[in-house]
């Protein structure tokens, strides 16, 4: 009697795995989840009971849990693709939350942190998307603490357009250079108001700017521009949003110090200057154990002239805001800390809110009070 060989899956499995791994290994191609997850509680005092409200209300202090003290939550993927002779494809989604409700941070955007694919190469990167500006990116390596969202006046130095839509941006390493360039065709399509890209006025909306940073051994020098350009008004040249900036910073073992300027102006469709200021900054941190650092810095904003977002009106010079802000971090392993954050500011809410006019970081001086306190401890989790 004839028979039929069957084929055992139990050889077939592992050929077909093989040869899937095979094709896998051929095209390097790698995709990333990682994330951030940070929760603190958080007591804050002299806080207008009504919020962003002109007049202030009430002044009172607020006990409540936060999420994102000294990194804000979020997940992401990260994708590589190796296209040969030095060639990669790239692409990165990242997701802001709010840890303690769960909910979508960045406007209610999925991805509303960043949204970008690209080519990279030994050249350099180019990339499309929704991105970082050029100065955020280099700045970030020149701020004490990093850029921390709770009590560093991140908006204050980089304005509110840090993130842009539609934007096409170049990373390159050059030796000890690196050098950032990026255009927006429209930095906020979120908002009617700021979306851009509107037929017949190729500026209404766009933005661009270039940084570059020299590190070599313990010294490093960052230079940076930035301009954002408001929609136009119907018969107008659209206004612009001018930053630029310089720092410098000097490493030596377990100690970091750093410092900068950031001249600013802002002048609306009418060419009427709305703001100028001249913003200094100057920290330090110091790395006590390998588990075990502290930060402190200074912030100060010389305001010349700020105009009343809510009603127009100008307030001329105002009493010059300033801040001090210290935190220290012990880490339990590679991926989970513990923190305390502290800032007091004087002359202006926390991250400098109420003194230039409507940074939202969501701190208001209640009235009467010039001066504002607050300290969290927290918890990260990275993965």
């Amino acid at each position: 009697m004839k028979t039929t060989k069957w084929l055992d899956v139990r050889t077939i499995a592992p050929a077909t795995l093989a040869i899937l791994l095979s094709g896998a290994a051929c095209a390097q191609t790698s995709v990333t989840l990682y994330g951030v997850m940070d929760m603190n509680i958080e007591y804050v005092n002299n806080m207008s009971s009504t919020g962003a409200t002109v007049p202030a209300g009430q002044a009172a202090h607020r006990v409540a849990m936060l999420s994102g003290g000294v990194g804000g939550s979020r997940w992401g993927l990260r994708g590589v693709e190796d296209l040969g002779r030095g060639l990669q494809a790239v692409f990165v989604l990242e997701s802001g939350f709010t840890a303690d409700d769960g909910k979508l941070a960045n406007s209610g955007r999925l991805f509303g942190r960043q949204a970008f694919v690209g080519l990279d190469s030994d050249y350099g990167k180019l990339t499309f998307g929704r991105q970082y500006t050029s100065i955020f990116d280099v700045f970030a390596n020149f701020q004490a603490a990093a850029y921390q969202p709770q009590y560093e006046p991140v908006v204050a130095f980089v304005g509110r357009f840090f993130r842009e839509d539609n934007t096409v941006k170049y990373t390159g390493k050059f030796g000890p250079v690196s050098a950032v360039a990026h255009w927006s065709f429209g930095v906020d399509t979120a908002s009617a108001a700021t979306a851009g890209e509107v037929p017949g006025n190729f500026r209404s909306g766009s933005a661009w700017g270039g940084a570059a940073s020299y590190v070599a051994g313990p010294f490093g020098l960052a230079l940076g521009y930035d301009e954002v350009r408001p929609p136009a008004v119907a018969g107008a040249a659209p206004g612009k949003n001018q930053k630029a900036s310089a720092a410098v910073k000097y490493s030596a073992n377990d100690f970091q110090l750093m410092a900068g300027y950031r001249w600013g102006r802002n002048q609306n469709a009418a060419d009427a200057q709305t703001l100028r200021d001249n913003y200094y900054w100057i920290g330090g941190t110091y790395t006590f154990t390998p588990a075990l650092e502290s930060t402190l810095a200074y912030y100060y904003d010389d305001v010349k002239q700020v105009t009343n977002p809510v009603n127009g009106a100008f307030l001329g010079n105002i009493k010059n805001p300033w801040q001090v802000l210290f935190v220290t971090k012990y880490a339990l392993s590679k991926r989970t800390s513990f923190y305390l954050s502290t800032a007091y500011s004087k002359n202006a809410s926390l991250n400098f809110d109420t003194s230039v006019g409507g940074l939202g970081t969501g701190y208001y001086l209640g009235a009467g009070k010039n001066s504002q306190f607050g300290a969290a401890l927290g918890f990260r989790h990275l993965f």
